[in-house]
């Protein structure tokens, strides 16, 4: 099997895909046409030695790839959707005129902060808030933050569940689908077709799906260390722990990735089994566009 580092994103009617070239996001038209748009960016990590460091490139990889995501996703959907308007709004003239030509960068820093808020909120905050009503239990700080991470595990599988119902979410959800079997097919030395895409997993343990149920875990060891007192310094300690915590998983999610063995299956089993939420079969013109945003991103078209 052939091991790479190539990582992707499903988005609005295409794929992002991370490779040694760069970044290359292809995306289906109306008109059937696929649209490519390539960048040299390179992650931060690469950028600057101790950004590169273990567990601080975990943390620092989690906020390039959002600021990544929603470039992408703004990009898909201008090209999925495309504003046959070419008028600006009288408000984007407004944000212009304030932010000097440079409301896109604004827009992208705010999404990005309050996509952040939300999770936190709904994933952290909220369930430790929650658990906070068993306190006269008299539960262990293990205890506790077992109930804890049921209830983020819960609230997060429930998220999943409900916007996959959605018709636009369940599409882009077979983008994800289509972005894991190109990678797989790639990484076992297959030609990249589309008939021998299919035949590949559509389930991959590098997928940012391990990433978050392995957050989870890997909070439960780590708050565990916390005393449960006071519930704003609970809310606190958790909101600043969890570059450490995503540094960890990241570290951990890098290690599953390299090889295989029967600890490392065990380990991302149950996140595998979570992107059977996450991912949904894709059609063959799917796996055309991902496939092409993998060739684009290493170079090998």
């Amino acid at each position: 099997m052939k091991k790479t580092n190539v990582g992707g994103q499903a988005v609005i009617e295409g794929v992002m895909m991370r490779g040694v070239k760069g970044i290359s996001i292809a995306v289906r038209n109306p008109k059937g046409e696929i649209i490519v748009k390539n960048s040299d960016r390179m992650p931060l990590s690469k950028k600057n030695k101790f950004f590169g460091l273990p567990i601080i490139r975990g943390a620092v990889s989690l906020f390039d790839s959002m600021a990544i995501g929603i470039d992408s996703l703004n990009f898909s959907a201008s090209t999925a959707f495309p504003d046959e308007d070419e008028e600006p709004s009288k408000t984007s003239k407004f944000l212009n005129k304030i932010f000097k030509g440079k409301t896109d960068k604004v827009v992208e820093i705010a999404t990005i902060i309050i996509s952040l808020m939300f999770s936190v909120v709904l994933f952290f905050v909220l369930p430790t808030l929650v658990t906070g009503l068993f306190k006269n239990l008299g539960l262990s700080n293990v205890g506790f933050n077992l109930i804890e991470s049921s209830i983020r595990v819960l609230l997060f599988t429930a998220y999943i569940y409900l916007i996959s119902k959605m018709d636009d979410i369940y599409r882009v959800f077979q983008y994800h689908g289509a972005e894991h079997k190109a990678i797989t097919c790639y990484e076992n030395e297959l030609d990249l077709t589309v008939e021998n895409a299919k035949t590949c997993s559509r389930y991959h343990k590098r997928c940012g799906t391990n990433f978050m149920f392995l957050v989870m875990i890997v909070s439960i060891i780590v708050f565990s260390f916390l005393g449960w007192r006071n519930p704003l310094i609970r809310v606190v300690t958790r909101i600043l722990l969890l570059p450490l915590i995503s540094g960890i998983t990241y570290e951990i999610l890098k290690w599953l990735g390299d090889g295989d063995s029967k600890v490392k299956d065990a380990i991302a089993y149950p996140g595998l089994m979570l992107q059977r939420l996450t991912t949904k079969e894709p059609e063959d013109d799917m796996l055309e566009v991902s496939i092409r945003a993998l060739k684009e991103s290493e170079g090998i078209i």
